[in-house]
């Protein structure tokens, strides 16, 4: 099961989001991109969510450089990975296939989206 304590909340996610799109970043940047600002109070805020997701280790610091710079640990995959198991984990008895097999019966799964998962599928069958 997925370590609660390092699950993301959506506002880290925004961070997280942020060094996805541009691979590095300093917090005024940061900042700026998420609030169009870089206000005390905006500066603030992303230096406390960069401290949480840098507890978590999903993200890392690079100290010799000033300001500091930023990355992601992880990539968005990871995170993917660990919702679906997470999810799987408390609403299907931590069975992916469960998972799966409601998602592509669902209405919101179309008939191309269908079509691209066979090909995958069976990709990973010739490999």
């Amino acid at each position: 099961m997925v370590n609660p304590a390092r699950d993301v909340t959506a506002a880290e996610l925004a961070i997280l989001e942020k060094l996805w799109e541009h691979e590095s970043a300093a917090v005024k940047e940061l900042s700026q991109w998420l609030y169009g600002a870089s206000t005390p109070s905006d500066i603030a805020t992303v230096q406390k969510l960069l401290v949480r997701l840098e507890g978590k280790d999903w993200v890392t610091r690079n100290r010799e450089t000033w300001p500091h710079q930023f990355k992601a640990a992880f990539e968005r995959k990871e995170l993917i990975s660990q919702r679906l198991q997470s999810t799987a984990d408390e609403l299907c008895d931590g069975t992916m296939n469960t998972l799966l097999t409601h998602l592509v019966k669902s209405d919101r799964f179309n008939a191309r989206e269908r079509q691209r998962l066979r090909k995958l599928l069976d990709d990973l069958d010739s490999k």
